[in-house]
């Protein structure tokens, strides 16, 4: 003990900061095993027959409804923006009747499924995660498992493939609204050649191009639904605590996406031997 007057026990400060780091370890290791954990009870749960097909439709048709929209409008000025980008760069080396091959490859094999994921993660994720961290403070969770209903067969799945059902499809439409506007931005504005640009496509962009952009966007939209179904599922303290979630789940997604990103496109180029102009 101290003697009265004196400073605080030094060795006070060193075991507050002992507790404070072991318990951010504990942290750092228990959320990704948790997360998953979950992953692996959701697949699991994907062969527990019958499969909600009304919910994944309703979940479905609710992720077009607030994505389709949005997706389009954010894929016109990116499209215009890289044709612009790329064909200024294009004709100073010379090359500007490939515009057209460039803008095909950068919008199809990396704009488009990171269009589409951010989309898809921000809009439909952050509902999804509102939607049943709602449920989880309502004690709505609780009530299903003591009916003998798994929440994660009933609520989760039906989400996760509805999210990444509905990636594949939106994919498609950012590539083409986003070739659309480049094509538009490059004739228009830079005097390009609209025979050249059409005849430009296939010089470098190839079939497995396309393939490798719709698994992106299938593996990004199982992510979008995982993590806004941990992060509901594991919502607490009322009202501010699902709005904490809603916060958490659009930033980890988009971190996992990235990376997620960066994973398969490095795959891709080790076994996709790509093709010479």
């Amino acid at each position: 003990m101290s003697a009265p007057g004196a400073g605080a026990d030094p060795r006070e400060g060193s075991m507050r900061f002992r507790r404070f780091s072991d318990g951010a370890a504990n942290v750092a290791i228990r959320e990704p095993g948790r997360f998953f954990a979950l992953c692996l009870d959701t697949f699991r749960a994907m062969l527990v027959w019958p499969f909600q097909w009304r919910e994944f439709i309703q979940q479905a048709w609710f992720i077009v409804s607030v994505t389709v929209v949005p997706t389009m409008l954010v894929a016109i000025p990116f499209g215009g923006v890289l044709s612009l980008q790329v064909g200024g760069l294009i004709r100073q080396l010379g090359a500007q009747s490939f515009t057209g091959a460039t803008a095909v490859v950068a919008i199809v094999r990396e704009a488009s499924p990171l269009v589409t994921s951010l989309l898809v993660a921000g809009a439909a994720g952050s509902a999804m995660c509102a939607d049943i961290g709602s449920r989880k403070i309502r004690e709505e969770i609780d009530a299903m498992e003591v009916l003998g209903i798994n929440p994660l067969h009933r609520l989760v799945v039906p989400r996760m493939l509805a999210c990444a059902f509905v990636a594949l499809f939106l994919n498609g439409l950012v590539s083409v609204v986003g070739l659309m506007g480049g094509y538009f931005f490059n004739v228009m504005l830079q005097d390009g050649t609209p025979g050249a640009y059409l005849a430009s496509f296939n010089a470098i962009a190839q079939l497995p191009d396309l393939l490798q952009a719709e698994v992106k966007a299938f593996v990004f939209g199982i992510t979008a639904g995982l993590v806004a179904a941990y992060k509901g599922l594991n919502a607490k303290g009322g009202p501010k605590g699902v709005g904490d979630a809603v916060n958490q789940t659009v930033v980890i997604t988009f971190m996992l996406l990235f990376l997620e990103n960066f994973l398969i496109s490095t795959l891709y180029f080790q076994l996709v031997p790509q093709k010479g102009m």
